[in-house]
């Protein structure tokens, strides 16, 4: 190192030195930036490109080289080979194209250093090609050593250089770059030329063949000339490439304002450009995109390979912004070619009103949008879990209570869906009080809802749920206004005691609380076996209930009704009978309730009133026939209109059908009842009050609604000629009629003594077994005046 000192201070002019310095930096300058600009430019700029960085390097190196050996103190090394001369300028410009279009595709860190390595190599092959004009025969071991050094040092510095060169064009590694590529060639310069400079001047022999000094000066400064040409031709490149890269990043980041997604495009880990709505869902707004990195953003180890490796992709990360908490976003992550380099584009898209959104629907889909109670799907769920969970060996059982509000329809009719809707709100507020943590209350629907109690130690716990829930609503009672009043049936059911399935505890449990609301409403049952067997006659009643009118079960009697003052017949009515071919005769008690139950007795009265109709359509005496129609079929508004359809397909004139409704239909919906009523008298239909002085008797429905009869109930008839609160009802609702102007028919007439008590009570007609029994419309085709029927 101490020789190489020497050497540069004494050997050489420091002023010469200085303008080797300089012309090599301005060669260095101009390769590196026009080598950048290769990269952005066409097939066939790139080619012309290349060469002008080729000879532009080439040269620089040649001419600084070349302008020190001129300044060199040694009055031998003032003549030069001409050979020589044109080889190491040859082999400077070769090898150093050679190792640039080696750099230029940059695939991985092998070409890179490959390239960077021929650079260096090419600057020794220069510099040792343009000195061996002397012959050395006798250079002790250790110059052998500076050389190899050199050419390492060259080598190394040289590799280093395309190594900074090859990433995206970045001040510093522009400047980084510059500096080794003129370390390359002081270091051969400095170091390799200590070889020679020790020698003795006996070794060299002078060659044949010169180029004279001036010559070769001259030469040196037309060369320095053109680097520095091309060094300012490459400055103004470059400034105009910038300038357009600029407007093209400005153009880019106007477009990607107008999205709402975040966009994004980054080198590597480095921000290169975003949009405002990425720089606002981050919290960087007005920050520089310096101070941003990709992974600090997205902190998802997860994927840090897809954004080291730009891998393209759909995915779902968290985003970290400055202030706050994460926030869910989906990644598109693609590799695009931004101003001529490959970078990573990535959108960001906000999840968070996405998964608001998707946990409503879940919320939704779980429980009940009213009360806010778990649904059905849940309870079930729920049901389930715990009865897998529950441990029988321990004693421990699982209590089912099916809760039901009393009478909820009539709330809805007397006071509006709006108070109904409160009601239900006030059970999921106050019966959700009672219960423990593990337990839950669900809205199955309408007003059914149900409790589940895990792990009991008793039976008799579930009594204390019950009760508790039944007191809570009772206490509310107290305080609430008349459209408050709650009044709950609760059944219970017992796993693994009265059921071991899922399937059979909700069963009894449904079971318990009919026979609740049977024995009295607001209070709870457990399930009992017998209840069992009961719950399945009737279910099985339902079910065979649904298909007897197509397997021709059902059929219509007649009772003649007579006025009792002559006894002639002045109607029919008719009755509905279920013949079944295993139980025999049922009970119309039994499955009318049944049937207004499950909603079946709308297509059993609508057969009953077209089977009616067509009998009486073939009668030759002018005789009305008299048809029930509970309160289902009233309630339904299309009930008018069908049965207009069928006088017209039976041909039965309007005023021969008298249509007997209960006056507790009447109250259910009093306005569509009345609306119904009304539709049906513009037909010409009669309207007939059945059961007068049962159910909801009030006067106000005869002024109300457009009856044209009343008809006692035969309660009242029996032993009417004995019983004088009967007897005192009996004339006071014949008084009523008569001075109405509604005649009045009086049920169940048994005895002689109770049709003379009506007939001197001025009652117009009667009906019962006294005066005829019910049976089929061939026994009285006598009275009606037909030879046959078409009725069943």
């Amino acid at each position: 190192m101490l020789e190489i000192y020497n050497h540069i201070v004494s050997n050489h002019d420091l002023g010469s030195l200085f303008i080797a310095v300089m012309i090599c930096v301005v060669a260095s300058l101009a390769a590196i930036k026009i080598f950048y600009q290769i990269k952005l430019a066409g097939e066939q700029a790139r080619r012309l490109r290349l060469l002008i960085t080729t000879i532009s390097g080439g040269l620089g190196v040649w001419a600084t080289h070349f302008i020190t050996v001129l300044m060199y103190g040694n009055d031998n090394l003032n003549e030069y080979g001409t050979s020589r001369l044109l080889i190491s300028m040859a082999a400077a410009i070769f090898l150093v194209g050679i190792g640039m279009a080696a750099s230029l595709p940059a695939r991985g860190l092998r070409s890179v250093f490959l390239g960077g390595g021929i650079i260096g190599a090419s600057v020794a092959a220069m510099h040792y090609t343009g000195i061996t004009r002397l012959d050395a025969q006798d250079q002790p071991a250790r110059d052998a050593l500076l050389i190899a050094v050199s050419l390492v040092v060259g080598v190394g510095f040289g590799a280093m250089v395309y190594c900074m060169t090859s990433v995206r064009w970045k001040r510093a590694n522009f400047l980084i770059g510059v500096s080794l590529l003129v370390a390359v060639v002081a270091s051969h310069r400095l170091i390799a030329m200590g070889a020679p400079a020790i020698l003795s001047p006996s070794a060299l022999s002078v060659l044949n063949s010169v180029v004279p000094p001036a010559a070769v000066i001259m030469t040196v400064m037309l060369l320095s000339l053109f680097i520095l040409t091309v060094a300012i031709l490459s400055l103004w490149s470059d400034l105009r490439n910038r300038r357009q890269e600029n407007l093209e990043i400005e153009r880019m980041r106007g477009l990607a304002n107008v999205a709402t997604e975040g966009l994004v495009i980054c080198d590597g880990t480095n921000i290169l450009t975003a949009n405002d709505s990425f720089l606002v869902l981050s919290g960087h707004e007005g920050s520089p995109y310096s101070d941003i990195r990709i992974d600090q953003i997205f902190k998802d180890p997860v994927h840090s390979e897809d954004f080291a490796q730009n891998h393209a992709g759909i995915f779902e990360t968290l985003l970290l912004p400055r202030e706050g908490c994460p926030i869910p976003v989906e990644i598109v992550l693609k590799t695009i070619d931004f101003v001529g380099h490959s970078s990573k584009a990535i959108a960001v898209r906000d999840l968070r009103d996405r998964d608001t959104a998707a946990a409503s629907i879940h919320h939704l889909a779980h429980h009940d949008a009213l009360t806010g109670l778990p649904n059905r799907r849940s309870f079930t769920n729920k049901l389930r879990q715990d009865i897998a969970a529950l441990d029988i060996e321990s004693g421990h059982c699982l209590a089912l209570l099916y809760l039901d509000l009393d009478r909820f329809k009539e709330v809805n009719d007397l006071f509006g869906h709006a108070a109904g809707d409160t009601m239900l709100q006030k059970i999921a507020k106050h019966a959700g009080s009672v219960l423990s943590n593990n337990q839950m209350l669900a809205r199955l629907g309408g007003d059914e809802f149900a409790i589940i109690a895990p792990d009991l130690i008793d039976p008799m716990a579930a009594s204390l749920v019950a009760q508790n829930v039944i007191d809570l609503l009772q206490t509310e009672n107290e305080t609430a206004d008349s459209g408050g009043f709650i009044s709950m049936s609760i059944g219970i059911a017992i796993y693994p005691n009265d059921a071991t399935s899922e399937e059979a505890l909700l069963v009894h449990a449904d079971t318990a609380l009919h026979r609740a609301k049977t024995e009295g409403r607001g209070g709870y049952r457990f399930f009992e076996a017998a209840m069992g067997a009961a719950a399945n006659e009737r279910r099985k009643i339902e079910h065979e209930l649904r298909h007897a009118i197509a397997k021709r079960q059902l059929s219509l009697v007649y009772q003649p009704q007579k006025a009792l003052s002559d006894g002639e017949i002045v109607g029919f009515e008719a009755l509905l009978r279920w013949h079944h071919p295993d139980r025999g005769e049922i009970s119309p008690a039994l499955f009318i309730p049944i049937a207004e139950e499950n909603g079946s007795i709308g297509q059993i009265g609508e057969w009953v009133l077209r089977q009616a109709c067509l009998t009486a359509a073939a009668w030759k005496k002018p005789l009305i026939i008299a048809v029930n129609v509970s309160a289902v079929q009233l309630r339904d508004p299309t009930f008018a209109g069908n049965v207009q359809n069928i006088l017209m397909e039976t041909g039965l004139p309007p005023a021969h059908l008298e249509l007997e409704i209960t006056e507790t239909a009447l109250i259910k919906d009093r306005a569509s009842a009345l609306q119904t009523l009304r539709k049906l008298k513009a037909l010409g239909v009669k309207i007939a009050m059945d059961d007068f002085g049962t159910g909801y008797s009030s006067l106000s429905n005869l002024r109300s609604f457009p009856f044209d009869k009343i008809k006692i109930d035969k309660s009242f008839v029996k032993s009417v000629n004995k019983n004088k609160q009967s007897a005192t009802i009996v004339k006071a609702v014949i008084g009523l009629g008569n001075g109405l102007g509604l005649p009045v028919l009086a049920e169940g007439i048994e005895t002689r003594e109770e049709m003379e008590f009506l007939t001197r009570e001025l009652c117009q007609g009667g009906q019962g077994n006294y005066l005829g029994r019910p049976a089929r419309i061939e026994q009285f085709n006598l009275e009606t005046g037909s030879s046959k029927t078409t009725g069943h």
